[in-house]
């Protein structure tokens, strides 16, 4: 007999399962359903791949054996990337400023340098974006 024990957060997982192995594939969804997750079977690569596309799923299962598998749209599916909002410019700005200050210790010249801006430039975005009273990206 095969036990599955899923382990989560406490709420129900929506679970994608792929694959042609009818018997593992029912143990494996009715365990799932019986924790109060919700399974989706699929038993080819490619109806697995339209169901990653349409639906958010937070766990797959997928048989390494199963013919068809276009790693590359599966990867893109789970990257996540299509749910990411955009951010604001302004935002990107100052999290590259601070990082680049970090990087140099706080060394104001060489982050302009590595930044292709001139220092007179950098020193009126850290004003902007009240990185002069951040103490984590020191003085220099």
């Amino acid at each position: 007999m095969t036990t599955v024990t899923a382990v989560s957060s406490g709420r129900a997982l929506s679970v994608l399962i792929a694959s042609e192995r009818e018997t593992l594939t029912r143990v494996l969804a009715e365990s799932l359903r019986s924790q109060g997750h919700r399974p989706i079977v699929e038993e080819s690569a490619e109806r697995a791949s339209e169901a990653l596309a349409a639906t958010p799923v937070d766990a797959l299962v997928l048989d390494g054996d199963l013919p068809g598998v276009k790693w590359e749209q599966i990867r893109a599916a789970l990257s996540g990337d299509r749910a990411a909002a955009p951010e604001p410019m302004d935002a990107v700005e100052r999290r590259h400023i601070a990082h680049t200050l970090r990087h140099t210790r706080g060394n104001r010249r060489n982050a302009a340098q590595l930044l292709g801006i001139a220092r007179s430039t950098l020193l009126a975005k850290i004003r902007k974006y009240g990185l002069d009273r951040d103490p984590t990206l020191g003085r220099g």
